[in-house]
């Protein structure tokens, strides 16, 4: 397979983290353009909007989409018209609409669309549903809980209206748990916390149950301090299903069955050059759904004004 030449939207915290060592350690992957208002990266070809890049001479195969959610849905309608394969960083969009025309659009071009739950790969997950399947759930808790300051410092955006706010980071515990658990479930209360200068929830509690009626509760904070949690904790008829640190430990009953090195991201992209080379696409918006309930049912409250 011919190297993939990739072009990089947005040159915030999350593709410098993760998009770029992954892009690097992938040798089907050629990094060829980076598109951003604010930031350059030095040996790679540079523009300040992505119809810039698509109207020069730079060759591009791919799009990864790291901007924050609002305008990525006119991003990647822009990358398909153009004839570009496009990964949508999580959350795919701002709406479900936003995500099933994108789908449409890449369906049409017989390109690949990807939206990317990267937390599905962390090294505990699919373990974890092996072992889900075969048992009959009780009841399931979530605690995700972190400190914004720290993981979004100064990012405005994710306190506008699709923004999503604590649901940034809680759609990764959604992603993961529309993963193992073996049946749908579905929200039927909740509480939204939302500062009142702001227009998305800083905390959060929902309840959901399950097609079988297992009650599933998730306790969402973007506040908290000191220890970060990221817990999903699932009781069976045949002993406790523990994921911690965001899903990289797994324990059964108090032992640690399963850990291993942080490959979310090189798993997602091993996974984009893999639907480009069979022709694909995954097109999944189970998460982004319970955070569309969560908005539509939950009760709001206001909350403290929130100061960085």
């Amino acid at each position: 397979m011919t190297s993939i030449r990739l072009a990089l939207v947005g040159l915030g915290k999350i593709a410098r983290d993760q998009h770029l060592p992954s892009i690097a350690a992938d040798p089907r992957f050629t990094l060829v353009a980076i598109v951003s208002r604010n930031a350059e990266l030095d040996g790679v070809a540079h523009f300040t909007a992505l119809a810039d890049l698509l109207a020069s001479d730079v060759a591009v195969d791919a799009v990864a989409l790291c901007t924050p959610p609002q305008p990525r849905h006119a991003l990647a309608h822009l990358a398909l018209a153009a004839g570009k394969h496009v990964m949508l960083e999580k959350p795919p969009g701002a709406t479900l609409s936003e995500v099933e025309d994108l789908r449409l659009a890449a369906a049409a071009r017989s390109l690949t669309l990807q939206t990317t739950w990267h937390s599905r790969y962390a090294v505990g997950v699919e373990p974890a549903r092996e072992w889900l399947a075969e048992r009959a759930i009780k009841a399931v808790r979530i605690n995700w809980k972190e400190d914004v300051r720290v993981w979004h410092p100064g990012q405005d955006w994710i306190w506008e209206a699709g923004g999503l706010g604590v649901f940034d980071p809680a759609i990764n515990a959604l992603s993961i748990v529309t993963r193992i658990l073996p049946r749908p479930f579905f929200l039927s209360k909740g509480v939204l916390h939302v500062p009142e200068n702001r227009q998305s929830p800083i905390q959060a509690e929902l309840d959901f149950r399950d097609a079988a009626g297992a009650p599933i509760r998730a306790e969402l904070d973007f506040l908290q301090t000191g220890p970060q949690s990221w817990d999903i904790e699932v009781d069976t008829d045949d002993g406790q299903l523990k994921l911690t640190n965001g899903g990289a430990k797994l324990y059964i009953d108090g032992q640690l069955i399963q850990e291993g090195p942080d490959r979310e991201y090189p798993g997602l992209y091993d996974a984009f050059a893999r639907l480009i080379a069979d022709g694909a696409s995954d097109v999944d918006v189970s998460p982004l759904r319970h955070v569309a309930d969560a908005f539509l049912l939950s009760e709001r409250v206001a909350a403290p004004a929130f100061v960085e």
